[in-house]
């Protein structure tokens, strides 16, 4: 399979991505809405979802129930990173599976974590591990989604510019797509502009009404984003909002395409 290939079945050009994350797993242990880790699947595979981002034992277990949806896409998480919390460059990140492994697998991308507050020593060592597996992409031809984030921090003024610069780092280093928490319809569409590689948006954790998750979702449309990651903002909702909200992601998702 070519890099192409595997980049439009994660962002298709006829609409823009809606990818569910229920990875949370690696850092979360067990959480709400996620206790049993492969129920996800079945209750939103058929609610115009274009694909999930999922952990090693997640493909393993629902490779059968995938072989039967091969429209959804599988972007399969490499890394963890934990005492998250922690601010002060305390926190520990590494791989958990290798590249080879994902193309073993046949997932379509690997999505790896760009954390920032972390000592100078370590951001070395880390921009050195997302060049390797960069280069690693390359010569398996998948892509990999690389996600800069200031861990655990609130969304204040100073993250979100930090966030912002750490995106130009990820560029620089090579990502095939980069995800970023929100920044704001400006900052969104001039990173769309300006790094001219696909950006995806996550959603973050469950905060606000229905309106503004799907407000937010509009703005990042607006601004030429090539996908939005959404998973807490539904699935930890009551099963109705959840599904009124992810109708309506869907059809803003579908009123977009892209020349590709």
């Amino acid at each position: 399979m070519s890099m192409e290939y595997r980049l439009r079945r994660t962002l298709p050009s006829d609409r823009v991505a809606i990818i569910m994350p229920v990875d949370h797993g690696l850092i979360f242990d067990r959480i709400a809405g996620l206790e049993t880790p492969s129920s996800p699947f079945p209750a939103w595979a058929d609610k115009d979802v274009t694909g999930f981002m999922m952990t090693p034992g997640q493909v393993r277990q629902t490779e059968k129930f995938f072989a039967r949806h091969p429209h959804l896409t599988r972007v399969l998480t490499i890394d963890t990173y934990y005492d998250y919390r922690e601010l002060d460059g305390t926190g520990s990140h590494g791989l958990i599976t290798s590249v080879e492994e994902a193309v073993r697998l046949g997932v379509d991308a690997v999505k790896m974590l760009f954390p920032w507050n972390m000592s100078k020593k370590e951001r070395v060592e880390m921009c050195t591990r997302v060049g390797k597996v960069i280069a690693a992409c390359d010569r398996w031809d998948i892509p990999l989604v690389l996600e800069p984030v200031i861990m655990g921090a609130p969304r204040t003024e100073e993250v979100v510019v930090e966030e912002e610069k750490v995106a130009r780092i990820a560029y620089d280093l090579g990502a095939h797509i980069i995800k970023i928490a929100f920044p704001g319809e400006e900052r969104t569409r001039r990173l769309v502009e300006e790094l001219k590689v696909p950006l995806v948006i996550a959603g973050g954790p469950l905060a606000g009404a229905p309106g503004e998750t799907i407000e937010a979702v509009a703005g990042t449309i607006r601004a030429g984003a090539r996908g939005v990651i959404v998973g807490r903002n539904i699935w930890q909702r009551e099963p109705g909002p959840a599904g009124e909200v992810l109708a309506e992601i869907a059809r803003l998702t579908r009123a977009t395409r892209f020349d590709d």
